[in-house]
Formats: C-alpha cells, sequence, structure tokens
C-alpha cells in the first residue's frame, strides 16, 4: 500500500519490530512513535480496545488480501484523507469481479 499513499509516511508494524504485539500494545507503540494513523485488518482490534481519549485514528479492513484491498483503495483512501484524532473506520473491500466463460 506504501505506493499508493504517497505524501504521507507509510511503514509497516513488521518494519517497526512490532509484529509480535498485541493490539492495545501495537496502539500505544504507534502512538508514542508519533503515527497519527493505524490500518489493520484485524476486525476484533476496535472491539478489544477503547478508542477513546486516543490519539491515532483507527482505520479496519475486512481483508488482508492484496487483490482486495487493492480493489478499495478509493474508499480507504478517502478514510485517511478524513480520518482524525481517535477516529474509526471499517471498511469492506471486496474481491475484484472475475470473468465468467460462457
Amino acid at each position: 500500500m506504501k505506493r499508493h499513499f504517497r505524501g504521507h509516511y507509510v511503514v509497516t508494524a513488521d518494519e517497526n519490530g512490532w509484529s509480535d504485539s498485541t493490539n492495545g500494545d501495537l496502539l500505544r507503540l504507534a502512538e508514542d512513535a508519533g503515527f497519527d494513523l493505524l490500518i489493520s485488518s484485524d476486525q476484533n482490534i476496535a472491539y478489544q480496545q477503547n478508542l477513546a481519549g486516543r490519539k491515532i485514528a483507527l482505520i479496519i479492513l475486512n481483508s488482508n488480501h492484496w487483490d482486495e484491498v487493492q480493489n478499495g483503495l478509493a474508499p480507504i483512501s478517502q478514510a485517511v484523507s478524513d480520518a482524525v484524532e481517535g477516529s474509526f473506520a471499517f471498511i469492506e473491500v471486496r474481491p475484484p469481479l472475475r470473468k465468467t466463460s460462457r
């Protein structure tokens, strides 16, 4: 997704050494590092974590499969633009339409 969000500083949890972090720790680590937004496909994070008082915005995708995420880049981009401190957005990305042969 990095190449689709030029003008934003984008890193993965893995690149920061956070891939083994629990959701609460990941939110705290990202906030402490100065990140404004976290995009995740972990749909439980919004239910497991209290977002009240958080400085970081959260966008949850229903999938982490690239063909589906790529198909949903427009609504993801809009959610990134609309994100404000402590906000939450759920984006349902769908698989691309498959051509059927007749």
